[in-house]
């Protein structure tokens, strides 16, 4: 759409967007670091878009446990003063959140009005991050996603291909479910909500969107391997044989129907999505 900022370049889903919407303009760490909330704002001021998209985040879930100020500018500061820039403007912002504002607990998917709890700094960063966008007061949506795996970055679909490639059996968690979510699929969607946002002003909030069907980490392993040509075996394990410094949720399941009903976006398959990734991957 013109008149798009985006707010991240070399993410995952940011360097996704870039394929689907080339006119935008992309904000790097050098236009404006996250780290200072002010210049985000100033930017959007200056650059007075139509519509903003903030795809860029503290994403190191672990070192948010050591660094936890620095997490919350990023994931909590600077998206309240991006929304307040916005608000001041009167064009939409649309953000990108998690599953992990969720404790975990329990076996049924999570709708938006479900109780947040989150259990590391990462995910109470987000949370506040939530909280500062819907207090701005303008027009705005979040959209909770989980699993992000695309050909570019740090994720799980590139980690298990080079360790499937190096060894012949891979210890993985079997004991936390959720839906894996193509970075593809996330630009669609928040695509998608921003043009119908400017659009519509009525339009916004908060939403839920992750691939289909949920699925345990070491059932998307395998499929990964069997995909990639790889004939490493998976091994399940608890999670609690992989301690990490950050807990994770065991229940990443998320109600995704919200979206569908109000945007028309349908929960993509994961097993779908994952096909051009692996060839982008092997080519």
């Amino acid at each position: 759409m013109d008149g798009l900022l985006v707010f991240g370049r070399t993410g995952q889903v940011a360097r996704e967007l870039a394929r689907l919407a080339p006119g935008a303009r992309f904000a790097g760490r050098e236009d404006a670091d996250l780290s200072d909330p002010a210049a985000c704002a100033a930017l959007i001021r200056a650059v007075r878009p139509r519509a903003v998209i903030n795809a860029a985040a503290w994403t190191a879930v672990d070192r948010a446990e050591a660094e936890p100020d620095a997490a919350r500018r990023v994931n909590a500061d600077a998206p309240g003063a991006m929304a307040a820039a916005c608000a001041d403007l009167g064009v939409p912002f649309v953000h990108i959140s998690t599953d992990y504002v969720f404790d975990g607990s329990g076996e049924a998917p999570r709708a938006e009005d479900a109780p947040t709890a989150p259990l590391g700094v990462y995910g109470a960063t987000k949370l506040d991050g939530e909280r500062a966008i819907a207090a701005a007061g303008g027009q705005w949506a979040v959209l909770r996603t989980s699993w992000v795996f695309s050909a570019h970055g740090s994720n799980f679909v590139r980690t298990m291909r080079r360790l499937g490639a190096e060894r012949p059996r891979l210890t993985v968690v079997a004991d936390q479910v959720g839906g894996p979510t193509a970075a593809r699929d996330i630009a669609r969607a928040v695509l998608t909500m921003a043009e119908q946002m400017t659009a519509d002003p009525a339009k916004g909030g908060l939403y839920h969107f992750a691939g289909a069907p949920d699925v345990r980490w070491a059932e998307f392993a395998r499929a990964i391997l069997a995909r990639s040509g790889l004939s490493a075996e998976v091994v399940d394990i608890p999670t609690a044989d992989y301690p990490t410094p950050a807990r994770r949720p065991l229940n990443s399941r998320l109600d995704c129907a919200a979206i569908t009903r109000d945007f028309g976006i349908a929960r993509p398959d994961w097993r779908v999505s994952l096909d051009p990734v692996i060839k982008e991957l092997s080519a």
